[in-house]
């Protein structure tokens, strides 16, 4: 058999499974996109391009999705990057290992617990009641941008530090030595040595964020409590409660658009920042 189509019949299971989990159902999904929505509910065959006209009447779950989203990922790389730093290059290496535990601990707890643990500590019994009792005021948390942002760093927040950690960890730490010898200030051999090399931990944490942020809905749901919702909560109602599948499919390709225009451009960003390196990638 010859290389090339023993290494296609090695692909073809992954071929397969990529072709009908991923590219067919956004091929349905782009065929209801012009559909129009049925009496009862559901999808009726039509061609239309009414339902991307219409997604204007969707624009606070866009707002509210574009800017919490790409917020949410840039804290979770300024709290991530200096503790996956002190993991990879200062912390001692006996301890390494039970600290790397520590940050997946709340991995091992749902999601939707820890949601309601948020919900307790920023209504009006937590935190609002604490800073009350110190005569700080008692400011509203719960169910506001800044409760549904909570949540998404401290859900996501592990994403963001083991790719970080691991390209840190990779480094050649006579690197350091060899710009510290050579008398380079420290600031600076962060900024020209750790930083450039460990960009693609970077570039893949922060994808990693930014691409579940754009389609999470739950905690949204929980934190925002139906005020602060995203794009997933516009889908989940489209397609659970009104039933307008073609509607819902409309804002799920916009949703796919606009993420693929922004990876796209952070990509190309990111690799350009660090200089052009090829390494500097998801893959």
């Amino acid at each position: 058999m010859r290389p090339r189509y023993r290494t296609a019949l090695f692909l073809l299971p992954a071929g397969a499974w990529f072709f009908t989990m991923l590219v067919l159902p956004l091929v349905v999904v782009f065929v209801f996109s012009f559909g129009e929505r049925g009496p009862a509910g559901g999808y009726v065959p039509a061609f239309t391009f009414d339902n991307f006209l219409n997604l204007g009447s969707r624009w606070a779950a866009f707002k509210n999705t574009l800017v919490l989203a790409p917020v949410g990922t840039f804290v979770c790389l300024l709290i991530a990057y200096p503790l996956a730093y002190f993991l990879a290059i200062r912390a001692n290496a006996k301890w390494r290992t039970m600290l790397l535990i520590l940050v997946i601990v709340p991995f091992w707890t749902s999601i939707l617990i820890r949601s309601y643990a948020w919900i307790f500590l920023l209504g009006g019994q937590g935190l609002p009641a604490l800073l009350n009792a110190l005569g700080l005021g008692n400011p509203r948390l719960i169910n506001t941008p800044f409760a549904v942002l909570v949540g998404i760093v401290y859900g996501y927040l592990p994403l963001m530090v083991f790719p970080i950690y691991v390209s840190l960890e990779r480094l050649d730490k006579r690197l350091l030595e060899a710009s510290s010898d050579l008398g380079c200030p420290p600031a600076r051999t962060f900024l020209n040595v750790t930083l450039p090399m460990s960009m693609a931990g970077v570039a893949t944490g922060c994808m990693l964020v930014f691409i579940l942020l754009m389609g999470e809905f739950l905690i949204p749901a929980m934190l925002g409590g139906g005020k602060v919702f995203f794009v997933g909560n516009a889908l989940v109602d489209l397609f659970l409660q009104s039933r307008n599948w073609a509607f819902g499919s409309a804002v799920a390709m916009a949703l796919v658009l606009v993420m693929l225009i922004t990876v796209t451009a952070y990509m190309r960003v990111t690799r350009r920042w660090a200089g052009g390196r090829d390494d500097v990638s998801l893959m």
